[in-house]
Protein backbone atom coordinates (compact mmCIF):
# COMPACT_ATOMS: atom_id res chain seq x y z
CA UNK A 1 0.00 0.00 0.00
CA UNK A 2 1.43 3.60 -0.74
CA UNK A 3 2.43 6.14 1.69
CA UNK A 4 -0.54 8.29 0.18
CA UNK A 5 -3.56 5.48 0.65
CA UNK A 6 -1.57 5.15 4.09
CA UNK A 7 -2.35 8.26 5.43
CA UNK A 8 -5.74 8.78 3.82
CA UNK A 9 -6.81 6.00 5.83
CA UNK A 10 -5.37 7.11 8.89
CA UNK A 11 -7.33 10.47 8.29
CA UNK A 12 -10.54 9.09 7.65
CA UNK A 13 -10.17 7.03 11.00
CA UNK A 14 -9.36 10.09 12.70
CA UNK A 15 -12.22 12.12 11.51
CA UNK A 16 -15.08 8.86 11.78
CA UNK A 17 -13.17 8.01 15.16
CA UNK A 18 -13.95 12.04 16.69
CA UNK A 19 -16.76 12.30 18.90
CA UNK A 20 -19.42 13.81 18.54
CA UNK A 21 -21.17 16.25 20.53
CA UNK A 22 -24.88 17.39 20.83
CA UNK A 23 -25.01 20.11 18.40
CA UNK A 24 -26.69 23.57 19.58
CA UNK A 25 -29.28 25.47 16.78
CA UNK A 26 -26.29 28.19 16.72
CA UNK A 27 -23.79 25.68 15.83
CA UNK A 28 -25.92 23.33 13.33
CA UNK A 29 -24.74 25.45 10.17
CA UNK A 30 -21.11 24.28 10.97
CA UNK A 31 -21.89 21.32 11.75
CA UNK A 32 -23.30 20.39 8.61
CA UNK A 33 -20.16 22.04 6.99
CA UNK A 34 -18.20 19.59 8.79
CA UNK A 35 -20.14 16.64 7.90
CA UNK A 36 -19.74 17.34 4.31
CA UNK A 37 -16.44 17.86 4.97
CA UNK A 38 -15.94 14.30 6.12
CA UNK A 39 -18.15 12.33 3.65
CA UNK A 40 -15.44 13.99 0.92
CA UNK A 41 -12.72 12.64 2.80
CA UNK A 42 -14.23 9.18 3.16
CA UNK A 43 -15.22 9.19 -0.32
CA UNK A 44 -11.79 10.00 -1.05
CA UNK A 45 -10.28 7.21 0.81
CA UNK A 46 -12.03 4.32 -0.56
CA UNK A 47 -10.72 5.68 -3.70
CA UNK A 48 -6.97 5.21 -2.99
CA UNK A 49 -7.81 1.92 -0.81
CA UNK A 50 -9.09 0.76 -4.32
CA UNK A 51 -6.77 2.26 -6.48
CA UNK A 52 -3.83 0.96 -4.27
CA UNK A 53 -5.12 -2.75 -3.75
CA UNK A 54 -5.43 -2.63 -7.90
CA UNK A 55 -1.93 -1.77 -7.88
CA UNK A 56 -0.56 -4.63 -5.08
CA UNK A 57 0.83 -7.43 -7.28
CA UNK A 58 0.53 -11.02 -5.69
CA UNK A 59 3.84 -11.82 -3.38
CA UNK A 60 4.10 -15.85 -4.96
CA UNK A 61 2.18 -17.58 -8.57
CA UNK A 62 -0.83 -20.60 -7.46
CA UNK A 63 0.93 -23.71 -6.94
CA UNK A 64 0.60 -26.22 -9.92
CA UNK A 65 -1.29 -29.82 -8.95
CA UNK A 66 1.05 -32.78 -7.42
CA UNK A 67 1.54 -34.83 -9.84
CA UNK A 68 1.04 -38.70 -7.93
CA UNK A 69 3.63 -41.61 -8.41
CA UNK A 70 2.31 -45.18 -8.39
CA UNK A 71 4.01 -48.41 -9.32
CA UNK A 72 4.05 -50.66 -12.31
CA UNK A 73 2.00 -53.02 -9.86
CA UNK A 74 -0.59 -50.53 -9.14
CA UNK A 75 -1.74 -50.36 -12.72
CA UNK A 76 -3.00 -53.25 -15.06
CA UNK A 77 -4.03 -53.15 -18.73
CA UNK A 78 -7.64 -54.09 -20.07
CA UNK A 79 -7.16 -57.62 -22.14
CA UNK A 80 -9.28 -59.85 -23.99
CA UNK A 81 -8.82 -63.64 -22.97
CA UNK A 82 -10.51 -66.72 -21.75
CA UNK A 83 -12.80 -66.53 -19.14
CA UNK A 84 -14.12 -69.87 -17.89
CA UNK A 85 -17.61 -70.46 -15.53
CA UNK A 86 -19.71 -73.02 -13.83
CA UNK A 87 -20.82 -74.05 -10.73
CA UNK A 88 -18.53 -74.32 -7.78
CA UNK A 89 -18.24 -77.73 -5.55
CA UNK A 90 -15.77 -78.79 -2.55
CA UNK A 91 -15.35 -82.04 -0.93
CA UNK A 92 -12.91 -84.67 -0.14
CA UNK A 93 -9.89 -86.23 -2.27
CA UNK A 94 -9.90 -89.69 -2.49
CA UNK A 95 -7.47 -92.11 -4.14
CA UNK A 96 -9.13 -93.54 -6.98
CA UNK A 97 -7.90 -96.92 -5.18
CA UNK A 98 -7.58 -97.90 -1.79
CA UNK A 99 -6.80 -101.51 -0.87
CA UNK A 100 -7.83 -102.70 2.57
CA UNK A 101 -5.37 -105.74 2.63
CA UNK A 102 -6.75 -108.74 5.50
CA UNK A 103 -5.39 -112.07 6.62
CA UNK A 104 -6.50 -114.70 4.97
CA UNK A 105 -5.36 -117.63 6.40
CA UNK A 106 -4.58 -117.67 10.88
CA UNK A 107 -1.25 -117.90 11.86
CA UNK A 108 1.39 -115.90 13.73
CA UNK A 109 3.07 -112.77 11.83
CA UNK A 110 6.59 -114.21 10.95
CA UNK A 111 8.13 -110.72 9.50
CA UNK A 112 6.94 -107.45 8.15
CA UNK A 113 8.79 -106.19 5.02
CA UNK A 114 7.33 -103.08 4.63
CA UNK A 115 6.49 -99.67 6.21
CA UNK A 116 4.03 -97.24 5.98
CA UNK A 117 5.25 -94.57 3.17
CA UNK A 118 7.33 -97.26 1.10
CA UNK A 119 6.72 -97.65 -2.40
CA UNK A 120 5.43 -101.09 -3.45
CA UNK A 121 5.16 -102.78 -6.90
CA UNK A 122 2.50 -105.12 -7.60
CA UNK A 123 2.64 -108.54 -6.21
CA UNK A 124 5.70 -107.34 -3.75
CA UNK A 125 5.75 -108.97 0.03
CA UNK A 126 4.46 -107.15 2.73
CA UNK A 127 4.68 -109.77 5.79
CA UNK A 128 4.98 -113.31 6.22
CA UNK A 129 2.47 -115.67 8.65
CA UNK A 130 3.77 -119.07 9.79
CA UNK A 131 2.90 -121.68 6.59
CA UNK A 132 4.08 -124.43 9.24
CA UNK A 133 0.29 -126.57 9.71
CA UNK A 134 -0.66 -125.22 5.77
CA UNK A 135 2.30 -126.72 4.53
CA UNK A 136 1.28 -130.03 6.00
CA UNK A 137 -2.22 -129.63 4.94
CA UNK A 138 -0.98 -128.63 0.90
CA UNK A 139 1.65 -132.02 1.04
CA UNK A 140 -1.21 -134.02 1.92
CA UNK A 141 -3.66 -132.80 -0.62
CA UNK A 142 -0.94 -133.12 -3.07
CA UNK A 143 -0.42 -136.91 -2.03
CA UNK A 144 -4.38 -137.18 -2.58
CA UNK A 145 -4.01 -136.02 -5.86
CA UNK A 146 -1.40 -138.61 -6.99
CA UNK A 147 -3.30 -141.47 -5.21
CA UNK A 148 -7.07 -139.99 -6.98
CA UNK A 149 -5.47 -139.91 -10.78
CA UNK A 150 -3.57 -143.53 -10.23
CA UNK A 151 -7.09 -144.77 -9.05
CA UNK A 152 -8.72 -142.86 -12.15
CA UNK A 153 -6.10 -144.34 -14.73
CA UNK A 154 -6.75 -147.64 -13.44
CA UNK A 155 -10.53 -147.06 -13.22
CA UNK A 156 -10.34 -146.31 -17.03
CA UNK A 157 -8.18 -148.71 -18.17
CA UNK A 158 -11.14 -151.45 -16.88
CA UNK A 159 -13.72 -149.47 -18.86
CA UNK A 160 -11.68 -150.37 -21.72
CA UNK A 161 -10.68 -153.39 -21.29
CA UNK A 162 -14.54 -153.99 -20.25
CA UNK A 163 -15.43 -152.72 -23.33
CA UNK A 164 -13.61 -154.56 -25.58
CA UNK A 165 -14.54 -158.03 -23.61
CA UNK A 166 -18.17 -157.18 -24.02
CA UNK A 167 -17.71 -156.48 -27.45
CA UNK A 168 -16.65 -160.04 -27.71
CA UNK A 169 -19.03 -161.64 -25.89
CA UNK A 170 -17.27 -162.52 -22.80
CA UNK A 171 -18.82 -160.56 -20.15
CA UNK A 172 -22.83 -159.23 -19.61
CA UNK A 173 -23.64 -155.57 -20.18
CA UNK A 174 -24.09 -155.47 -16.62
CA UNK A 175 -20.25 -155.94 -15.93
CA UNK A 176 -20.03 -153.04 -18.31
CA UNK A 177 -21.83 -150.93 -16.37
CA UNK A 178 -20.55 -151.63 -13.63
CA UNK A 179 -16.74 -150.90 -15.07
CA UNK A 180 -17.85 -147.25 -16.27
CA UNK A 181 -19.58 -146.58 -12.67
CA UNK A 182 -15.72 -147.42 -10.88
CA UNK A 183 -14.64 -145.35 -13.81
CA UNK A 184 -16.86 -142.32 -13.60
CA UNK A 185 -16.00 -142.41 -9.60
CA UNK A 186 -12.46 -142.53 -9.91
CA UNK A 187 -12.02 -139.54 -12.17
CA UNK A 188 -14.80 -137.64 -9.93
CA UNK A 189 -12.07 -138.28 -6.75
CA UNK A 190 -9.26 -137.21 -8.77
CA UNK A 191 -10.80 -133.75 -9.49
CA UNK A 192 -11.61 -133.47 -5.78
CA UNK A 193 -8.36 -134.38 -4.71
CA UNK A 194 -7.07 -131.67 -7.19
CA UNK A 195 -10.03 -129.03 -5.48
CA UNK A 196 -7.97 -129.65 -2.40
CA UNK A 197 -4.79 -129.10 -3.45
CA UNK A 198 -5.71 -125.78 -5.37
CA UNK A 199 -7.13 -124.66 -1.79
CA UNK A 200 -4.32 -125.91 0.20
CA UNK A 201 -2.20 -123.93 -2.27
CA UNK A 202 -3.90 -120.92 -2.43
CA UNK A 203 -3.72 -121.00 1.96
CA UNK A 204 0.12 -121.30 1.62
CA UNK A 205 0.39 -118.73 -1.33
CA UNK A 206 -1.93 -116.13 1.32
CA UNK A 207 1.00 -117.06 3.69
CA UNK A 208 2.53 -114.29 2.06
CA UNK A 209 1.01 -111.03 2.42
CA UNK A 210 1.24 -109.07 -1.37
CA UNK A 211 0.61 -105.59 -2.26
CA UNK A 212 -2.51 -106.18 -5.00
CA UNK A 213 -1.08 -103.18 -6.88
CA UNK A 214 1.67 -100.52 -7.15
CA UNK A 215 1.22 -97.74 -4.68
CA UNK A 216 2.34 -96.78 -1.52
CA UNK A 217 1.55 -98.29 1.99
CA UNK A 218 -0.58 -95.75 4.01
CA UNK A 219 -1.18 -97.78 7.01
CA UNK A 220 0.52 -101.13 8.74
CA UNK A 221 -1.66 -102.28 11.97
CA UNK A 222 0.07 -105.16 12.19
CA UNK A 223 3.20 -106.02 14.14
CA UNK A 224 5.85 -109.24 13.81
CA UNK A 225 4.55 -111.65 16.41
CA UNK A 226 1.10 -110.84 16.12
CA UNK A 227 -1.24 -113.93 15.83
CA UNK A 228 -4.03 -112.67 13.27
CA UNK A 229 -7.43 -114.53 12.44
CA UNK A 230 -9.21 -114.91 8.93
CA UNK A 231 -10.13 -110.64 8.45
CA UNK A 232 -8.10 -109.57 10.15
CA UNK A 233 -6.40 -106.28 9.13
CA UNK A 234 -3.07 -105.97 7.95
CA UNK A 235 -1.66 -103.15 5.54
CA UNK A 236 -3.59 -100.52 3.30
CA UNK A 237 -2.25 -99.70 0.22
CA UNK A 238 -3.13 -96.78 -1.79
CA UNK A 239 -2.23 -95.91 -5.78
CA UNK A 240 -1.73 -92.10 -6.08
CA UNK A 241 -1.34 -91.90 -9.41
CA UNK A 242 -5.05 -91.28 -9.66
CA UNK A 243 -7.21 -89.39 -7.36
CA UNK A 244 -10.92 -88.61 -7.03
CA UNK A 245 -12.55 -85.53 -5.87
CA UNK A 246 -15.72 -86.21 -4.07
CA UNK A 247 -18.63 -83.47 -3.90
CA UNK A 248 -22.07 -82.55 -3.81
CA UNK A 249 -23.49 -79.40 -5.74
CA UNK A 250 -27.29 -78.13 -6.14
CA UNK A 251 -29.66 -79.61 -7.80
CA UNK A 252 -30.57 -76.38 -9.63
CA UNK A 253 -27.22 -76.78 -11.37
CA UNK A 254 -27.08 -79.73 -12.60
CA UNK A 255 -27.76 -77.98 -16.05
CA UNK A 256 -24.44 -76.91 -16.31
CA UNK A 257 -22.58 -80.19 -15.72
CA UNK A 258 -21.57 -83.12 -18.22
CA UNK A 259 -19.30 -86.19 -17.97
CA UNK A 260 -16.05 -85.36 -19.11
CA UNK A 261 -15.91 -81.17 -18.58
CA UNK A 262 -12.99 -79.72 -16.79
CA UNK A 263 -12.46 -79.11 -12.87
CA UNK A 264 -10.45 -76.39 -11.68
CA UNK A 265 -9.38 -76.41 -7.86
CA UNK A 266 -7.51 -75.32 -5.11
CA UNK A 267 -6.52 -78.00 -2.27
CA UNK A 268 -5.81 -77.28 1.28
CA UNK A 269 -1.94 -77.16 1.70
CA UNK A 270 -1.01 -76.12 -1.59
CA UNK A 271 -2.41 -72.26 -1.48
CA UNK A 272 -0.49 -70.96 -4.66
CA UNK A 273 -1.33 -74.05 -7.09
CA UNK A 274 -4.34 -74.81 -9.07
CA UNK A 275 -5.37 -78.66 -9.77
CA UNK A 276 -7.40 -79.98 -12.83
CA UNK A 277 -9.38 -82.66 -13.31
CA UNK A 278 -12.56 -83.88 -15.32
CA UNK A 279 -16.16 -85.17 -13.98
CA UNK A 280 -16.22 -89.28 -14.21
CA UNK A 281 -19.22 -89.36 -12.19
CA UNK A 282 -22.85 -87.85 -11.86
CA UNK A 283 -25.34 -89.27 -9.16
CA UNK A 284 -28.82 -90.19 -10.90
CA UNK A 285 -30.31 -88.85 -7.86
CA UNK A 286 -30.08 -86.19 -5.57
CA UNK A 287 -29.94 -86.79 -1.89
CA UNK A 288 -33.51 -86.15 -0.38
CA UNK A 289 -33.03 -83.98 2.56
CA UNK A 290 -30.13 -81.50 1.28
CA UNK A 291 -31.46 -81.71 -2.44
CA UNK A 292 -27.76 -81.83 -3.54
CA UNK A 293 -26.38 -84.20 -6.64
CA UNK A 294 -23.01 -86.22 -5.58
CA UNK A 295 -20.37 -85.99 -8.16
CA UNK A 296 -16.89 -87.34 -8.56
CA UNK A 297 -14.45 -86.03 -10.35
CA UNK A 298 -10.67 -88.01 -11.68
CA UNK A 299 -7.50 -85.83 -11.12
CA UNK A 300 -4.15 -87.30 -12.48
CA UNK A 301 -1.24 -86.94 -9.86
CA UNK A 302 1.35 -88.41 -11.00
CA UNK A 303 3.97 -86.44 -9.30
CA UNK A 304 2.24 -87.58 -6.26
CA UNK A 305 1.73 -84.39 -4.84
CA UNK A 306 -1.86 -84.72 -3.49
CA UNK A 307 -2.56 -86.59 -0.51
CA UNK A 308 -6.29 -88.16 0.41
CA UNK A 309 -8.23 -86.61 2.70
CA UNK A 310 -7.10 -83.02 1.73
CA UNK A 311 -9.68 -80.64 1.57
CA UNK A 312 -10.14 -79.21 -1.98
CA UNK A 313 -12.89 -75.93 -3.26
CA UNK A 314 -12.91 -75.68 -7.35
CA UNK A 315 -15.34 -74.55 -10.24
CA UNK A 316 -16.91 -76.88 -12.93
CA UNK A 317 -15.32 -74.82 -16.11
CA UNK A 318 -18.85 -76.00 -17.33
CA UNK A 319 -18.33 -72.68 -20.15
CA UNK A 320 -15.58 -71.38 -21.80
CA UNK A 321 -15.07 -68.10 -24.21
CA UNK A 322 -13.55 -65.21 -25.03
CA UNK A 323 -14.33 -61.92 -23.08
CA UNK A 324 -12.72 -58.20 -22.52
CA UNK A 325 -11.17 -58.68 -18.92
CA UNK A 326 -9.85 -57.08 -16.00
CA UNK A 327 -8.86 -57.81 -12.53
CA UNK A 328 -11.41 -58.42 -9.66
CA UNK A 329 -9.67 -55.70 -8.11
CA UNK A 330 -9.81 -53.37 -10.90
CA UNK A 331 -13.62 -52.76 -9.61
CA UNK A 332 -14.85 -50.75 -7.73
CA UNK A 333 -18.19 -52.39 -6.70
CA UNK A 334 -19.01 -50.55 -3.37
CA UNK A 335 -21.30 -48.17 -5.07
CA UNK A 336 -24.96 -48.42 -7.10
CA UNK A 337 -23.08 -49.11 -10.21
CA UNK A 338 -19.34 -50.69 -10.75
CA UNK A 339 -16.23 -47.96 -11.57
CA UNK A 340 -13.00 -47.81 -13.00
CA UNK A 341 -10.09 -45.68 -12.08
CA UNK A 342 -9.04 -45.28 -16.20
CA UNK A 343 -5.48 -43.14 -16.51
CA UNK A 344 -5.81 -40.91 -19.86
CA UNK A 345 -3.81 -37.98 -21.04
CA UNK A 346 -1.87 -38.40 -18.00
CA UNK A 347 -4.90 -37.68 -15.33
CA UNK A 348 -7.38 -40.17 -13.60
CA UNK A 349 -10.70 -40.58 -14.23
CA UNK A 350 -13.76 -42.73 -12.95
CA UNK A 351 -15.75 -44.57 -15.55
CA UNK A 352 -18.85 -46.36 -14.97
CA UNK A 353 -18.96 -49.99 -16.34
CA UNK A 354 -20.53 -53.31 -16.83
CA UNK A 355 -19.81 -56.53 -15.40
CA UNK A 356 -20.31 -59.88 -17.41
CA UNK A 357 -19.24 -63.18 -16.02
CA UNK A 358 -16.55 -63.47 -13.03
CA UNK A 359 -14.00 -66.27 -13.12
CA UNK A 360 -12.85 -66.96 -9.67
CA UNK A 361 -10.14 -69.44 -10.60
CA UNK A 362 -8.36 -66.81 -12.38
CA UNK A 363 -9.69 -63.80 -10.59
CA UNK A 364 -10.67 -61.84 -13.36
CA UNK A 365 -14.02 -60.02 -14.28
CA UNK A 366 -15.66 -59.39 -17.56
CA UNK A 367 -16.77 -56.06 -18.68
CA UNK A 368 -19.51 -55.78 -21.18
CA UNK A 369 -19.16 -51.48 -21.48
CA UNK A 370 -17.14 -48.64 -19.79
CA UNK A 371 -13.69 -49.87 -21.57
CA UNK A 372 -12.29 -50.79 -24.71
CA UNK A 373 -9.13 -52.82 -24.72
CA UNK A 374 -5.92 -51.47 -23.98
CA UNK A 375 -7.25 -49.06 -21.61
CA UNK A 376 -4.92 -48.83 -18.27
CA UNK A 377 -6.75 -49.32 -15.28
CA UNK A 378 -5.92 -48.84 -11.69
CA UNK A 379 -6.04 -51.19 -9.00
CA UNK A 380 -6.33 -51.91 -5.22
CA UNK A 381 -5.51 -49.43 -2.98
CA UNK A 382 -4.87 -46.84 -6.31
CA UNK A 383 -8.65 -46.78 -6.78
CA UNK A 384 -9.06 -44.47 -4.05
CA UNK A 385 -6.49 -41.24 -6.16
CA UNK A 386 -9.01 -38.57 -6.64
CA UNK A 387 -10.15 -38.23 -10.32
CA UNK A 388 -8.71 -35.40 -11.94
CA UNK A 389 -5.41 -35.89 -10.07
CA UNK A 390 -2.01 -35.73 -12.47
CA UNK A 391 -0.72 -39.16 -12.32
CA UNK A 392 2.70 -40.87 -13.66
CA UNK A 393 3.11 -44.34 -13.02
CA UNK A 394 7.41 -45.22 -12.40
CA UNK A 395 9.15 -47.68 -14.20
CA UNK A 396 9.90 -51.02 -12.88
CA UNK A 397 13.20 -51.00 -10.79
CA UNK A 398 16.27 -53.80 -11.64
CA UNK A 399 18.02 -55.05 -8.30
CA UNK A 400 19.20 -57.86 -9.81
CA UNK A 401 23.13 -57.97 -8.87
CA UNK A 402 25.12 -58.55 -11.90
CA UNK A 403 27.63 -61.47 -11.67
CA UNK A 404 31.30 -61.37 -12.27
Amino acid sequence: MSATAKEAVGFTLYVVRRPLYRLSTNHLSSHNKSMKTASRILAFSVLALSAAACGTKPDTAAAAPTVVLVGPEAVTVASVGMLATGPALSGSLVAERTAAIRAEVAGQVMSILHEPGDRVSAGDALARIDDRAIADAWLSARSGVTQAELAADIGKRELDRAVKLNTAGAIADRDLENARRANLGAQAQWEDAKARLAMAQKQKDATVVKAPYAGIVAERTVNAGDVVAPGAPLFTVVDPSTMRLEANIPASQLGALRLGAGVTFAVTGYPDRKFTGTIAHIAPSADAQTRQVRVIARIPNAGAGLVAGLFAEGRVSSTVREALTVPQNAVDQRGIRAVVARLKGGTVERVEVTLGVRDDATERVELTSGVTRGDTLLVGAALGITPGTPLKVSAPSDNATKKN
